[in-house]
């Protein structure tokens, strides 16, 4: 099953956008707690980084990666948690 990123509505948003690795998974990681399972967590960044440190910790974690859309200046990714 293919997700539409574009269309997707997150259960949660978080701005991490102007903040240096690891600033965007810390607030990943913190944010995901107010996520009830099955809901998507959306992390807003402009550390590229971010799109290989998220995938890496979702899947560490038990959570799932569902990809990242790239904007001006920044990246949307989102992640759905597991447990």
């Amino acid at each position: 099953m293919t997700i539409d990123l574009k269309t997707l509505n997150p259960t949660k948003t978080v701005d991490a956008r102007g903040t240096a690795c690891p600033g965007p998974l810390l607030e990943a990681k913190r944010a995901m707690a107010g996520v009830p399972v099955t809901g998507v967590l959306e992390v807003l960044s402009s550390d590229r980084g971010t799109n290989e440190d998220i995938p890496l910790w979702a899947k560490k974690v038990g959570h799932e990666y569902l990809g990242n859309l790239e904007e001006a200046g920044y990246w949307r990714v989102f992640v759905r948690r597991g447990k």
